[in-house]
Parts: structure tokens; sequence; C-alpha cells
């Protein structure tokens, strides 16, 4: 629902002179302070977390930079199809990182979640949802690893909920940051954010902050191929509050798709079978 409604706050960053990437690194800058402040000196667990930990941080800064990226650089109902492939990738990646197996029940959900999906989003003007230029490679990039980030969370199981939420803000902001000194422009685009902006920079960075939170403890303990699906219904949130504060118009393909995806986030508990037994870090050693 956040995420359904997130676009809304960014749009009037946007019109105050707040580029979406700056507004990206300096909204997870945010959350990643008050995260800290309130979660404490989570980088005791670096140790433990090794190579697994740095993936997350990768990957979930990836996941969200290349989000920016696309959508700023790319036709945005072109870059949300890509993007929202991820239910694919996330079948591939669980079955071989968690031995998740899909029953029947679940590769219909799966195709249900897809099918509203691409109703909602398709035009066919576009053609395939096959990417044809480099915002796009971006977008079903960050989708890949939107994917790859559920799994991985539910994958560093030995990983406290707060140092999960710690390494999205953290990969966020490095990634986000090192594009704009690449570009030249960090220091000047900040100075630049006008006053009244900050209050805004600082709401949403708090939201984000406990939204990681929350998004972080339900990826940790429901299957990644569940999470997925339930994450689609963002569009859902998105088409309904488009209309309301944006008067954009929701057709009867919006309402098919937001119906087919709704049915298959209620269906998603029924969405696997016993999956293989997880062997963790700890079982390992023992």
């Amino acid at each position: 629902m956040v995420w359904g409604l997130m676009w809304y706050p960014y749009r009037k960053l946007q019109e105050a002179g707040v580029s979406g990437e700056l507004a990206t690194l300096l909204t997870y800058a945010i959350a990643l302070v008050f995260g800290l402040l309130a979660t404490g000196p989570v980088w005791r667990e670096l140790r433990t977390a090794g190579w697994w930990g740095i993936a997350l941080m990768l990957v979930s800064g990836w996941t969200n930079f290349g989000y920016v990226l696309a959508i700023l650089d790319g036709e945005v109902m072109r870059v949300l199809l890509l993007f929202y492939l991820a239910p694919l990738w996330t079948v591939i990646f669980a079955r071989w990182m968690l031995g998740e197996k899909l029953n029947s029940y679940g590769y219909a959900i799966i195709a249900l979640s897809l099918g509203g999906a691409f109703i909602m989003l398709w035009n066919p003007r576009h053609g395939l949802p096959l990417p044809q230029n480099r915002a796009e490679w971006i977008g079903l990039s960050a989708g890949m690893g939107f994917a790859m980030l559920n799994v991985l969370v539910r994958r560093t199981q030995h990983l406290t909920v707060n140092f999960k939420s710690a390494s999205v803000w953290l990969g966020t902001v490095l990634l986000t940051g090192l594009s704009l000194l690449y570009h030249g422009n960090l220091v000047p685009q900040v100075v630049s954010v006008p006053l009244n902006a900050w209050w805004l920079l600082a709401l949403i960075g708090l939201v984000l902050c406990a939204t990681s939170i929350v998004v972080q403890y339900g990826l940790t303990y429901l299957p990644a191929n569940q999470a997925i699906v339930l994450f689609l219904s963002e569009l859902v949130f998105a088409a309904v509050s488009s209309y309301f504060l944006a008067g954009e118009q929701m057709g009867p393909r919006e309402i098919i798709g937001a119906v087919l995806i709704v049915s298959a986030s209620l269906l998603s508990g029924k969405i696997h079978s016993e999956p293989e037994q997880l062997i963790l870090p700890d079982e390992i050693k023992s």
C-alpha cells in the first residue's frame, strides 16, 4: 500500500525541483538515520553476515536505484511491466536457493497475478514485453533484483530484521550517491533543495524506515513466491490512488487487472508445496 501511494509525494518533490534520483538518495539516507537511531548498532552483525549480507545490500540497492533510473529515463508503463515480471524470476530463484516447490495452486496463482499485471500495464502498441533500450534493460534487471531480494531475505534467517532493513537503506544510499557523484552534481543538487521540501523528505524517510522494517519481517517469514504475489497489490493501490489524487481514469482493464491481482493475493497461502529442508549456516556448523 505504501509503495502504491509513494509516487505522489515523490511527484510533489519533483515539482519542487528535487529530482527523483536525489529524492531517493535523501529519503533513504534519512531512513537510515532514523533506523539506526531506533535499532542501534546493527554493524555488529557484519561478521556473521558474511557474503550473504553484502549480497543483500547490493541487490536491494540496485532494486531501488535501478527502478528509479528506469522510471526517469524510460516509458513508465513499459518499465513497470518489465519490473513486474518479478514473479517469474522468483519461481526460479526460490526453487534454486530455498527449495520452494510450487504446487498446482501455485502455478495457477502466479499465472493469475502476472495476468493481472499484464492486463493493467500492457499496451498493444508497445509489442511484446522485451527490453528495447537501456532504461528497459535496467527496469528488467531491477525486477530480477526485486525477486532475488525476496529470496535473499528469506535465505538469511541468521540475520536480524534490523540488519536486513539497514542493508536496504545503506545499499540504496551507496549506489544512488555514487551515481550522483559520478555525474558531478551531488553537492549542487543537495544545496539547491528548497527548505520547504525538507519536511516532506523527512516524512518520506520516516515512512520508508518503518515500512522497510515491516517488509523485512514479512519477507523473513513468508515463502518468497507468496510474498512476490502480495507485492503486486502495489499496482492496485497505485491505480486507485492515481484515480483519486491525479484524476487518472480507471478503465475496464485496470479494474479487471486489479481483481485478478487481489484474487491471487487472497489465494497466495496455497502457493507452494512443502519446501525441501533448508540448511542454514548455524546448522552447517553444528
